[in-house]
């Protein structure tokens, strides 16, 4: 789970701040006010974990080969080209807290060396239209451990390294290694070979792998529905960047059973958990993903949208529905304990079935210990989330929202802040538009035309 992050010269952010994140992070503000790069930092930093070459810096995500099947989370162009204005570095924050219940080695590390749930990794990255390499990276926690690999004159690496006060050691004796690092957040194997207690730092670099590993992302604008969809026996983790691998993780997951309190029956397959949601969000009355014939690899998904409806597939229903859809099937399939990307979940759909994804939220949130970071522009989503606080549903600890903002073309994050009854105390100007002036406006108009 992500903790806190901050950014220092990317993009549109000459300097964030740091931010909470808390298990439901929501970013609002006006379309190009930088909300979407809050994101954008975490998930270059997934695909250069994901990256098979270690001597690239940053994956900012240029142009696949031909025929290359992985896609990329963010295409940014060249590195120089995403730090803010006319700078060279740029520096990427975070704090992370491990989920997955520790191994003997994971008890060692944790005991000894530093605190899980409060672990910091910190890079600094010089890039100009020639050069681009890491100024400095770093692992710390508040009080015991700092691990900090920085650059010297002549592209020479130094390690600083101290536990409890006392500096990593290197044994009489052992050759001096050239040690660089490799893509901006490990280390080379050269500090394997010279120090005692490399093997603390290359559990670190393993633990930031895992963290991003358990991060899953859903983009704004995903696959318009299919009358017939193939299905291999493919088994994807994922539901694909545009959500096009749902219908694949439905028929992939079989009979596994996903796990919420929203039903008597707390534990149900990933197909009855969707068309449940799907219920409750007054979107159809019943859902169904069946093969065209017996043993065919082509599959149909079919709606009913009331009872007393004929049964249609997915193309002849609102394209609402084939966007949820994915948004669905992302939050009840994935891991428990994984971080979920979403941007704007509320596209193309009604007011009403907006509010309804909060709830959905707030449900995987508390019965699969998820983390979902979210942008957006709903009103509605915002205001059930309200509501339910005020009911007491959900802590308001558990939220986390920020408001976005483009000042002298620099973008500004303001903290919202929510109370227990639900209240924003310090609500920003025309956050959702000027709606109450537009009545007034027209109700002006009316009246003025009555009277003429």
């Amino acid at each position: 789970m992500f903790k806190q992050i901050s950014m220092t010269n990317f993009k549109s952010w000459r300097e964030t701040g740091p931010v909470r994140m808390a298990p439901l992070t929501g970013f609002f503000g006006a379309n190009s006010s930088g909300k979407s790069s809050l994101l954008q930092m975490l998930l270059l930093l997934k695909q250069t974990t994901e990256s098979n070459d270690p001597n690239l810096v940053l994956k900012t995500g240029s142009l696949q080969p031909a025929g290359t099947i992985q896609q990329a989370y963010v295409n940014l162009g060249a590195p120089h080209e995403i730090t803010h204005r006319n700078t060279t570095e740029m520096t990427l924050t975070m704090r992370i807290q491990a989920h997955q219940p520790l191994d003997s080695f994971a008890q060692l590390i944790h005991k000894q060396y530093f605190d899980f749930s409060d672990m910091s990794f910190e890079t600094t990255i010089h890039a100009d239209s020639d050069t681009v390499y890491v100024d400095s990276l770093r692992y710390f926690d508040r009080d015991a451990f700092s691990a900090r690999l920085s650059r010297q004159e002549k592209g020479r690496y130094n390690l600083y390294a101290t536990r409890n006060g006392d500096e990593f050691t290197r044994p009489r004796g052992r050759p001096k290694v050239d040690i660089r690092p490799t893509r901006c957040y490990g280390f080379s194997h050269g500090v394997y070979q010279v120090y005692n207690e490399a093997f603390v730092l290359q559990f670190l670099e393993h633990m930031l792998e895992k963290q991003f590993s358990d991060v899953f992302y859903l983009g704004p604008l995903r696959e318009f529905p299919q009358r017939e969809y193939r299905w291999g026996g493919e088994q994807p983790s994922h539901v694909g960047i545009k959500g096009e691998l749902a219908i694949p993780a439905i028929l992939a997951s079989g009979d596994k059973k996903v796990y919420s309190s929203r039903r008597k029956s707390k534990k149900n397959r990933l197909d009855s958990r969707v068309a449940l949601s799907l219920v409750e969000l007054n979107l159809a009355s019943s859902f169904r993903v069946e093969p065209v014939t017996d043993g065919s690899t082509l599959y149909q998904v079919k709606f009913k949208r009331n009872r007393r409806s004929h049964e249609v597939l997915i193309t002849d229903m609102g394209i609402g529905v084939s966007q949820v859809l994915p948004v669905l099937v992302l939050c009840y399939n994935v891991p428990e304990g994984s971080t979920i990307i979403l941007e704007q979940p509320e596209l193309h759909l009604h007011p009403s079935v907006q509010a309804g994804l909060a709830d959905v939220f707030i449900d995987v949130i508390k019965n699969r210990n998820l983390q979902i970071l979210l942008e957006s522009h709903s009103e509605h989503l915002l205001r059930r989330l309200q509501r339910r606080i005020a009911e007491e549903d959900f802590a308001p600890e558990d939220v986390a929202l920020y408001f976005c903002e483009m000042t002298n073309g620099e973008s500004e994050l303001t903290p919202l802040e929510i109370d227990m009854f639900g209240n924003i105390a310090n609500w920003p100007d025309d956050f959702f538009g000027d709606l109450a002036g537009d009545m007034v406006a027209a109700f002006d108009a009316g009246l003025e035309r009555q009277v003429n």
